[in-house]
């Protein structure tokens, strides 16, 4: 039955998109998400295009935007990830959410300035320009198709590199989701949005169709461990 429901994306809003969510189990959520993230290797396999771009680019240090930045695990990871390769990463995060803004802030402080989060809204505004990297993570799946078109389109505009992380809905990708968020933690927002997050993910094939709906025609779609996509585009300089 799940993998019926599977062939369609069923795209329906998730509990933590929700307004009003009490902030404590949102802060729970997020923590339990960072955990999620370390175990499927996200920062790893971010960083390792990152690095790809910086020996390209020759260059040491690079200025990062994190997209839908959330609990702010992915910017201190591939903050310290970057430092142990000798690349300075100076990262700035946006987010909808001032309770997600406020959690990430207190778990990068071991950065110093050199990750800053602010509270926008990527969806409907243009983001910021002049960035080297932008990145992307567990995001994308919870747009409607124009509203993912569009935001694609406004990264790449604001830096060289593009880099989007998501889901991929598939059956095992539902089986791992809904395992993987019982065993990470007893958040019911998680344990609920888990499984609704792979419902409303792409395929490879429309993360595809996605991305010439977008424009972007010499975009790269890869499928990455464990049941992801990761979306790579390299503005022409």
């Amino acid at each position: 039955m799940a993998t019926l429901a599977l062939i369609r994306r069923d795209h329906r809003a998730e509990l933590m998109d929700q307004p009003g969510v009490d902030e404590r189990e949102h802060g729970r959520a997020l923590a339990a998400l960072g955990r999620l993230n370390l175990a499927s290797g996200t920062c790893r396999q971010l960083w390792r295009r990152i690095a790809a771009f910086a020996g390209r680019r020759r260059r040491r240090r690079l200025r990062v935007l994190d997209v839908a930045s959330g609990g702010g695990d992915v910017a201190f990871g591939l903050w310290k990830t970057a430092r142990r390769h000798g690349v300075e990463l100076e990262i700035v995060g946006l987010d909808f959410s001032p309770t997600a803004c406020q959690f990430a802030a207190k778990r990068c402080e071991g950065a110093g300035p050199a990750i800053q989060f602010r509270t926008a809204d990527v969806v409907h505004h243009e983001l910021p320009g002049g960035f080297d990297v932008a990145v992307c993570s567990l995001f994308l799946h919870h747009l409607s198709l124009e509203e993912a078109a569009a935001l694609l389109r406004t990264m790449v505009a604001s830096a060289e590199l593009t880099l989007v992380s998501d889901l991929r809905r598939c059956a095992a990708g539902y089986v791992l989701a809904w395992a993987a968020c019982r065993l990470a933690t007893r958040s019911p927002l998680v344990r609920a949005d888990g499984p609704q997050s792979v419902r409303n993910a792409f395929s490879l094939t429309e993360m595809r169709e996605l991305c010439d709906a977008a424009r972007l025609p010499q975009a790269t779609v890869e499928r990455v461990w464990p049941c992801r996509l990761l979306v790579q585009h390299w503005r022409r300089s």
